[in-house]
């Protein structure tokens, strides 16, 4: 696996207008006072009042070009790195560069969806671009509105989302810096591919599909988390390991040297099964989901937005990103910020 010498250059975020408490949840989905707290772990989360996934993405990559101090003008390449679209077309990184400015032009934009995986997912394949020289900067977004799709007769699972949006801006290493992308791996296991899905909306439940009335439970979210917990426990420890060991040309990788685990929010139970599982010590796991809940592809994002912005790491710290998706998939990046 290829070290490649590429550094993150800005960060940016967005949570929508409005804030949902626990106790909100609880009416909503009715259950008693304190149920979704100690269920899910969420205390509050965000839902779009009237934001679009393409404004929350251009507000947030609006604030990652500031922090990397440069313009749309600078930019190669847009991705948005989404498990939600916001339409079927066209692309929603088309709909993030127009919202950035209607008047420019010129810049591929293009989606990758690897549903909670997708940051992972392009920021590995889009560094190899920028290691490459075919790309010099990239825009990277990831925008999640998980609420419009939730189905709340399911408790469990819809008490754990909430809507966001995360951007970087990655770029080449400079000379004398010590950033880079050290390995990455990602591994797909179909025989869960139906354990977490949205069956409407494509070819094959089409609308047209539908001779007298749509069936709503094909177009929300459904998920065997119990299933997927299981899953997912019985296969990371052998992902990470084989994570760790690709490389030929070094010593193997230690989780003691990581200074921070960033991993998918997917619930909290997930999380401490992780720490557990993989060794991983409290102060090395970033866990963000009390005050943002699952945001899809936007977690691991935006938990990398929380420590860089709250000094949880420095420049040339080794983290790790790790997480689940939807497939069944488990995958990790490690790289030296």
């Amino acid at each position: 696996m290829t070290t490649r010498d590429v550094r993150i250059y800005g960060i940016g975020k967005y949570l929508p207008k409005q804030i949902v408490r626990a106790e909100d949840m609880d009416k909503r989905i009715g259950t008693e006072k304190g149920w979704v707290a100690k269920k899910s772990g969420v205390l509050t989360r965000h839902f779009i009042e009237d934001e679009t996934a393409s404004e929350m993405g251009a507000i947030a990559a609006t604030e990652a070009l500031a922090d990397a101090n440069l313009h749309l003008s600078d930019i190669d390449c847009i991705v948005s790195a989404s498990g939600t679209v916001e339409q079927a077309i066209p692309s929603t990184a088309s709909l993030i560069y127009q919202k950035l400015d209607p008047n420019h032009c010129g810049i591929p934009a293009f989606d990758i969806n690897s549903t909670c995986l997708s940051f992972v997912t392009a920021l590995d394949h889009l560094s190899y671009l920028v290691h490459a020289g075919r790309y010099r900067h990239v825009l990277i977004i990831s925008s999640e509105i998980a609420s419009v799709g939730l189905n709340w007769n399911h408790k469990e699972s819809c008490s754990l989302f909430g809507d966001g949006a995360a951007a970087v801006v990655i770029g080449p290493t400079q000379s004398g810096e010590s950033s880079q992308i050290i390995t990455s791996r990602m591994e797909t296991f179909p025989q869960g591919a139906q354990l977490s899905e949205i069956r409407g909306g494509g070819s094959r439940n089409h609308p047209r599909n539908y001779p007298d009335e749509l069936n709503m439970d094909d177009f929300l979210f459904d998920m065997q988390g119990e299933a997927i917990f299981r899953m997912s426990a019985r296969l990371m420890k052998g992902v990470v390991k084989r994570l760790f060991t690709q490389s030929k040309d070094r010593a193997p990788l230690t989780m003691e040297e990581m200074k921070l685990v960033i991993p998918h929010q997917a619930s909290l139970m997930a999380m401490k099964l992780i720490q557990k599982r993989l060794s991983i010590r409290p102060e090395q796991m970033l866990i963000i989901a009390q005050n943002h809940g699952n945001v899809i592809a936007a977690s691991i994002a935006i938990g990398l937005y929380e420590a860089i912005k709250k000094q949880k790491i420095k420049r040339g710290d080794r983290i790790l990103l790790l997480g689940t998706s939807a497939g069944l998939s488990i995958g990790g990046l490690v790289l030296d910020y």
